[in-house]
């Protein structure tokens, strides 16, 4: 493990999403039953929405199906951060989550997710972001 110190630096949203892009998994925060909830899902980027893949019975659906069209407030945070040297990055992701319910999004939706989960993605649930905040984590003695 390293104990060279380490910085952090702001990314634009641009860059943000694209780091979030390059990896296939993170974790959804929402509520339940008026407490918060994390659960690991797979993702892709879409046109700068956040995508995710989900099946019956699975916490974020039932909350996504109880939401009244007006969506349900999430986090999604995904990161890269090397465990020896704390390097890396980190990227939160504040908006509402939907329900895909076209057929032919959801079709294209299902095709485009790899789920990491033997498991059948019944349904997809888009994450528009409201709030996008990344973070590098660089050596304390880069240049800027």
């Amino acid at each position: 493990m390293s104990d060279e110190p380490v910085r952090r630096l702001p990314t634009t949203t641009e860059e943000a999403l694209r780091l979030l892009g390059s990896v296939s998994m993170g974790r959804i925060a929402f509520t339940q039953h008026a407490l918060p909830t994390i659960r690991p899902v797979n993702h892709i980027v879409d046109d700068g929405v956040i995508v995710i893949g989900t099946h019956e019975g699975a916490a974020m659906t039932s909350r996504a199906l109880q939401a009244d069209g007006s969506g349900v407030v999430v986090a999604y945070e995904a990161d890269d951060i090397a465990p020896d040297t704390h390097l890396g990055w980190s990227v939160v992701v504040t908006g509402y989550a939907h329900l895909v319910t076209d057929t032919g999004e959801l079709a294209r939706y299902q095709g485009l997710l790899r789920p990491w989960v033997r498991q059948t993605t019944e349904y997809v649930v888009r994450i528009h972001p409201d709030l996008v905040t990344g973070l590098l984590l660089v050596p304390a003695d880069r240049p800027c």
